[in-house]
C-alpha cells in the first residue's frame, strides 16, 4: 500500500525576508509518516519547512509555498492508495510580493490578501452517487485533517461535507499542551458513512498508528471488495 502524506506548515513570502505562516510543528504528519513505515507501506512525505529529520524509507519532497505543495501533490496522487494531506496548508498568501524589503515607515501597512489554491478541492472529483460510498475503485482513499479552535465536531463535520475527503481528523488546537506545536494529541475521526472514532489524548507516534490502521483498514476493505 502506498500513502502520500503532506505535513507541516506552508510559508507565503511577503518580501524576500518577510512571509505569512502557521504554528504547525509537522510532528503529526512525520508521525504518520513513520507509523507507515513501521507497518511495511511505500511513503512519499511532502512537507513544508519544520525543524525535523525526515523518517528513513521515506521519498521525501520539501516544499515552501502553497503553490509548491499544490503542485507536489499533484504530480504523486494518482500513483498513491492512500492520501493524507495532514499539512498546514495557508488559507492566504499576498496578492502581490515585494521583490526587496519594505522599508518600516511611520504609517500603517496594508497587505491585501488572496486565497490560496485548495488542494483539497482540487483533486479529481469522486463518485458520491451512493450514499455514504467510501470504495472508489482504483481512486486513493483522502484524509484530510481540521485544526479547530471551536465547535470542532460541527466544523469537522461540514468540511467532511464540502470537501473531496472520505475521513476528516479533528483536532481541537486551542489548547497549549494538545496539537499545534505539542507532542501529544487527541482526535476525532469522522468517516463519509457517518463512523466517528475518538482517540483520546496519547503521544502523537502513539496517535499516528491507530490513524494508520484506521486508513489502510479502510482502503483495504476497498480493495477486497472491489475483488
Amino acid at each position: 500500500m502506498r500513502f502520500l502524506i503532506t505535513a507541516g506548515p506552508t510559508r507565503e513570502p511577503i518580501d524576500p525576508v518577510r512571509y505569512i505562516s502557521n504554528r504547525s510543528s509537522g510532528k503529526m504528519g512525520y508521525a504518520i509518516a513513520q507509523a507507515a513505515l513501521e507497518a511495511g507501506y511505500d511513503v512519499v512525505l511532502i512537507s513544508g519547512p519544520v525543524n525535523l529529520d525526515p523518517p528513513p524509507g521515506a521519498q521525501f519532497i520539501s516544499v515552501l509555498t502553497s503553490d509548491e505543495m499544490y503542485d507536489a501533490v499533484h504530480q504523486h496522487v494518482r500513483d498513491c492508495d492512500v492520501l493524507v494531506m495532514c499539512a498546514a496548508v495557508a488559507d492566504y498568501k499576498p496578492q502581490n510580493v515585494s521583490a526587496t524589503k519594505i522599508k518600516k515607515r511611520d504609517a500603517p501597512l496594508t497587505l491585501e490578501l488572496v486565497p490560496t489554491r485548495d488542494i483539497l478541492a482540487s483533486l479529481p472529483k469522486q463518485d458520491r452517487s451512493a450514499k455514504g460510498r467510501i470504495c472508489r475503485g482504483e481512486q486513493s482513499l483522502v484524509v484530510g485533517f481540521a485544526a479547530e479552535t471551536n465547535d470542532v465536531e460541527t466544523n469537522a463535520a461540514k468540511k467532511l461535507r464540502t470537501k473531496n475527503c472520505d475521513i476528516i481528523v479533528a483536532n481541537d488546537v486551542s489548547s497549549v499542551d494538545s496539537g499545534m506545536e505539542s507532542d501529544e494529541n487527541e482526535v476525532t475521526v469522522l468517516v463519509r458513512n457517518g463512523g466517528i472514532k475518538k482517540i483520546s489524548r496519547a503521544p502523537k507516534k502513539i496517535i499516528a498508528r491507530e490513524l494508520v490502521k484506521i486508513f489502510s483498514d479502510l482502503r483495504e476493505n476497498c480493495l477486497t471488495k472491489k475483488m
